[in-house]
């Protein structure tokens, strides 16, 4: 079989992916996305995404919610579980301070926008080398392939990394439905007020997000020893606590992801690259990782260009420059992680109960990050 020749080849067709293809949609390049699944396809996400992301990526407000769930979000209810909640608002006259979307939907909408072609409901099963990049499949020949494909990319570990194996991850379990007309008119959670409940021993969070009759539980954290347990507990509170409804199904999804300071995965070598969470790129206090995914695929599209098809690892080593020039270098530990863990939980109880810090750093730094301007390059257009 004569393979097909690209010049991009992307394995995974989430955010990350599909960013890419379409930031690079007008530079000439023959561009394929390959995943295993095919779309539209379940993902269990809370799924809040900025305005920000929405600029970065040029997407029309109007447009996307024709036909698809787009909750506008006017605040986050916050609270140390255990503690009292602290309502961080913002005014209706203004703009969302972010949206709340399906990713079934939102992944989906952006994968038909992107202009690649799409090979999908085939799984990556590996790459070797040739003269001019590599052999994906046996079948498909790519002058670069791209890493996109989430927590467990194939790419990465093809690369030669032992995913898992001395990996600090955060562990989530989650599960969305849709409420039936009953729990809809009962349920207190306002669908325009996330609620964020951090853990006692402040190592992660559980949310409680509705999307209009969609409701999204779910918990999060960098310790996963019996996150099961932790998962069942968290849920029987809210049932408890009357915020869920007391039917709200026992069997969560889980799936697991990178803080970006504590990830150690490679970014690239010769001819690849590795984008979204593959590189393990999540925020470090919200565990965001769309955000930061969407802007590794502008700069990677910016450095692909750059490079006039030369991509050994010299001329790729742009795209580890301008991600830490936007991110940070990982740094490891921070200062927070030298101080005991009496003092970190008392500095907490005190800080998590206090409306200033909640607004100014829970909300608006470590959940919207606020601070930091949209990154639109001059593929975003």
């Amino acid at each position: 079989m004569i393979p097909v020749v690209y010049d991009v080849l992307i394995v995974g067709g989430g955010p990350a992916g599909s960013t890419l293809a379409w930031s690079l949609r007008n530079s000439g390049l023959k561009i394929a996305i390959l995943d295993k699944q095919t779309f539209p396809r379940d993902k269990v996400c809370a799924g809040w995404v900025t305005p920000a992301v929405f600029e970065e990526l040029g997407l029309d407000v109007d447009d996307y919610r024709q036909g698809r769930t787009l909750q506008p979000i006017f605040g986050f209810r916050v609270s140390r579980i255990g503690q009292r909640e602290i309502d961080a608002r913002y005014s209706k006259s203004k703009s969302p301070a972010s949206y709340s979307i399906r990713r079934s939907e939102f992944d989906h909408y952006l994968l038909e926008r992107c202009g690649a072609e799409m090979i999908l409901g085939e799984k990556f099963t590996g790459m070797r080398k040739t003269d001019d990049g590599w052999l994906v499949n046996d079948k498909h020949q790519a002058r670069l392939v791209i890493g996109a494909g989430g927590h467990f990319c194939p790419v990465v570990r093809a690369m030669g990394s032992k995913l898992g194996s001395s990996e600090v991850i955060v562990a989530a379990q989650e599960i969305e439905f849709e409420m039936n007309e009953q729990q809809a008119a009962t349920s207190p959670i306002e669908a325009e007020v996330p609620e964020l409940l951090f853990c006692e021993d402040l190592k992660g969070y559980g949310w409680v997000v509705r999307k209009g009759n969609f409701l999204n539980i779910g918990l999060g954290r960098e310790d996963n020893h019996k996150l099961s347990e932790h998962v069942a507990i968290f849920r029987k509170m809210l049932i408890r606590q009357g915020k869920i409804p007391a039917d709200t199904p026992e069997k969560f999804h889980g799936h697991a992801y990178l803080l970006y300071p504590h990830a150690t995965r490679p970014l690239l070598q010769d001819a690849v690259l590795i984008i979204g969470d593959a590189a393990g790129l999540a925020y470090p206090e919200s565990g965001e990782g769309i955000r930061p995914a969407v802007e590794s695929s502008l700069i990677a599209a910016q450095v692909i260009e750059q490079a006039q098809g030369d991509y050994s690892q010299a001329s790729l080593m742009r795209y580890k420059t301008e991600l830490e020039a936007r991110l940070g270098k990982r740094e490891g530990k921070e200062v927070m992680d030298y101080l005991p863990g009496w003092f970190k939980s008392s500095l907490a109880g005190v800080l998590l109960s206090t409306e200033w810090f909640v607004k100014n750093y829970v909300v608006e730094r470590w959940f919207l990050h606020s601070e930091q301007a949209p990154l639109v390059t001059d593929r975003a257009g």
